[in-house]
């Protein structure tokens, strides 16, 4: 059935008119789909002309059996014409037996207009994705070399630290920084045990105070129900209010000991221990890239160990800076912290003398004084509560 079909396409006649073009379009679909079908077939230069229509005498006929090769294979220019990079044939050229030229095939495919959608569309939409994956390599890379860093630091600084600790390893010490050091540590302990306590006499005698204003208020409403004790409990009551006034002074005073020690404790010396923090840690990536400076210096010489000689040396520099610096800044911060200190514990020690010893003399002006000396400024009663907007 095959041979059939093939044979009675190979013996089709194609009419042309005076003007050469083809009569019906029947014809042209025919010849395309002959052409997409059938390359190895009969070609449109091998059949004969006809002036006729269908019924003419002279019929150009290839017999199918002189085909060779397939009947059947891949046609590039259909492929080429149907994905828009190549110009369509000219039917009514090959129909006449006339293959276009290689310079008018160029110049069509050079037009600028020609499929100016299809290439726009093609560069907008590869030059982004581009963009876009270079930089998402681009912050992946990164990413990745940090990481990598890290661990190698990491490890070499976990190394080093077993080392030391097992008695394996040796250890960079300033016997003088480590002293202050210890002293610093310890001396904190201490002073936040001061602030401690200072905290909990506040707690105490803050309600004291309050006891004290309540059983004057007492006293003061009992002088007036008790016409036989009128005196004695107006006496009783006008002295829990004095005590009580010098009270809120005197815990005025504590309260800014309390504050100042905070200050110290808490922000002065805890910002010195984070800088000596960063001091060790500085100091053991030192000893860590010097061990491994060592190591590789006793090892062999080839170019491949010259190269991580080198990189060696260079991290041991890097290091080697950077603890120096800090342990510049941390003297200087042990110094500063020693004067900053005398004159803070000075004042303050002078007021909490002063400012109790005041108080359970019982003379008020003193007290007051002894405020105004180290600006010490009194919160006025009720300043602590919430007023009747917020309440609300």
């Amino acid at each position: 059935m095959t041979d059939s079909i093939l044979s009675k396409a190979a013996t089709m006649e194609i009419p042309i008119n005076s003007n050469g073009d083809s009569r019906t379009a029947e014809d042209d679909g025919l010849e395309q789909d002959l052409q997409q079908v059938m390359v190895s077939g009969p070609n449109l230069n091998e059949t004969s002309i006809v002036s006729g229509g269908y019924g003419g005498a002279a019929e150009g006929i290839i017999p199918t059996s002189s085909i060779k090769g397939p009947a059947i294979r891949f046609n590039p220019e259909y492929f080429d014409r149907r994905c828009g990079s190549a110009p369509k044939p000219d039917i009514r050229s090959k129909s006449r037996g006339i293959t276009p030229s290689h310079s008018a095939t160029s110049r069509i495919a050079n037009q600028p207009g020609h499929y100016p959608g299809i290439s726009g569309m093609h560069h907008s939409n590869s030059n982004p994705s581009m963009m876009s994956e270079e930089a998402t390599r681009g912050v992946a890379v990164e990413k990745f070399d940090s990481v990598k860093k890290w661990s190698i630091n990491t490890y070499k600084c976990t190394k080093q630290m077993f080392s030391e600790r097992f008695g394996r390893g040796t250890k960079t010490v300033d016997l003088e920084l480590e002293a202050q050091i210890d002293v610093l540590r310890e001396t904190k302990m201490k002073y936040e045990h001061i602030l401690r306590l200072a905290r909990e006499l506040t707690n105490h005698f803050y309600n004291m105070v309050q006891t004290q204003q309540a059983l004057g208020d007492t006293f003061a409403d009992l002088s007036q129900k008790s016409p036989e004790l009128q005196d004695e409990f107006g006496y009783n009551a006008e002295t829990q209010r004095l005590l009580c006034k010098n009270g809120e002074t005197l815990l005025g005073a504590i309260n800014f000991f309390v504050s100042s020690i905070n200050t110290l404790v808490n922000k002065t010396m805890e910002d010195t221990l984070m800088t000596i923090k960063m001091y060790e840690n500085a100091r053991l990536e030192f000893d860590a890239y010097r061990t491994d400076l060592e190591e590789l210096s006793v090892g062999p010489r080839d170019a491949a160990a010259m190269v991580r000689i080198e990189i060696a040396q260079q991290q041991y520099q890097i290091h080697k800076d950077k603890y120096e610096r800090l342990h510049s800044d941390v003297s200087i911060k042990l110094k500063f912290l020693e004067e900053n200190k005398v004159k803070v514990m000075h004042k303050q020690l002078l007021l909490f003398h002063n400012a109790v010893s005041a108080y359970f003399a019982g003379n008020q002006q003193q007290l007051e004084q002894t405020l105004r000396q180290f600006n010490v400024k009194l919160k006025p009663p009720g300043s602590d509560k919430p007023s009747w907007l917020e309440e609300q």
